[in-house]
Formats: structure tokens, sequence, C-alpha cells
């Protein structure tokens, strides 16, 4: 089966879309809580640039991160030396490749180059396998652990 996708006049015809452009999700689907310049909301929102791409190198950090945005989080949290208490909705709502493409997008915003790379069959590997909030936050009390996170 075909599809079209028509942008500005141009049609495009092949398969479904990717979300490629992991900047227009970040702003439509994290950008009114992290901010658009994700800086985050201090006692509120934690900031995410200079602090996911550190994360995702860690050793099971990539699967924390996707454990995250699939499953949601909510209880306190130590980010960038600051407490928070609050929560973030789970995002398993969103197909697995715009996921991929935020969190991708996401790791980009700091000095940790290259930025890791999701794609949607990480994400579906991820999605297989739901976890519940306290496992989470036991990933990621081993994780700073191992390593303080940023």
């Amino acid at each position: 089966m075909k599809y079209a996708l028509i942008i500005l006049g141009v049609t495009l015809v092949g398969k479904p879309a990717i979300a490629a452009d992991g900047a227009a999700l970040y702003g439509a689907h994290c950008a009114m809580c992290h901010q658009t310049e994700a800086q985050g909301v201090p006692e509120q929102f934690p900031p995410l640039k200079q602090r996911i791409g550190q994360i995702a190198l860690m050793p099971n950090g990539k699967t924390y991160l996707e454990h995250v945005l699939l499953n949601g989080l909510h209880g306190p949290i130590i980010a960038a030396e600051h407490p928070y208490s609050g929560v973030m909705p789970p995002m398993n709502s969103l197909p697995d490749d715009e996921i991929a493409a935020v969190l991708t997008y996401v790791t980009s915003l700091g000095t940790t180059l290259p930025a890791t790379t999701f794609t949607a069959n990480d994400i579906a590997t991820a999605r297989a396998a739901p976890v519940k909030v306290k496992e989470i936050l036991a990933e990621r009390r081993k994780l700073n652990a191992e390593r303080s996170l940023p």
C-alpha cells in the first residue's frame, strides 16, 4: 500500500512518513514543561540540555531514558544537583519513530558528541517489556551509584 504525503504543495509517494524532526516533536510534546531550550524550570521540571546525552552514554542509560519516555516518571529525583518531585506523563501514545526522534534530538543538546541515536527498533524493544515507575526509579538509583547522574 502506498501513501501520499503533501507538504507545501509537494506530493511525496511511498512509505508512511518517518518522524525525522525531533526538534519539532520536542516542541510539540516536551517544551511546555522542559522549555524551548530544554533548560527546564527550577524546582518544577528538570533541565534536559547537557544531561540527557551524558546519561545515554552510560551503561543502561539508553534503556533508562526509553523507559522514562514510554512509562513516565514521578516521585523525588535529583537532577543537575537540584531536587524535583513532579510527574512526567508517559509518552507511550506516540509512535516508536517519534519517541526515537525526540530522544535523539534531546541527546544532541549538549557537548556529548556524537549524540546518541535512538531507533524505532530500540523503542519497540523497550515498549515490549513495560516497567513500573518504581522499577524506573531503581534503574535511576543504579545509574547514579555507578556514576553520579548529571
